[in-house]
């Protein structure tokens, strides 16, 4: 079902670029910089996620961090999987940058 959702959408690059940027990992740890986000970081971590993600690993990714949650459901499909709940996050995050 998802890779028809990619390919009737013509989705499938963006949906897999946050892949690409994580392969991009090895580069930094050979000395280069990782860029600088400079913009506020709202981050919403999934018990159903390929891993859980803790707000320490979030905080030395982000300097600016001004949302973090931990909730009790969904995945990595959140926003299909747990629309709601995903609505509320983005609500939330954007709701402490005021």
């Amino acid at each position: 079902d998802n890779i028809t959702l990619y390919w009737l959408t013509r989705t499938g690059a963006s949906a897999a670029r946050s892949y690409w940027e994580e392969a991009q990992e090895n580069t930094r740890a050979a000395g280069q910089a990782r860029t600088p986000v400079p913009i506020p970081v709202g981050f919403t971590t999934f018990p159903g996620e390929i891993w859980r993600t803790p707000r320490s690993w979030v905080e030395k990714a982000y300097s600016n961090v001004n949302y973090f949650n931990e909730v009790d459901k969904g995945g990595h499909f959140a926003a299909w999987e747990e629309p709601e709940l995903f609505s509320a996050e983005l609500r939330a995050t954007f709701r402490s940058q005021r």
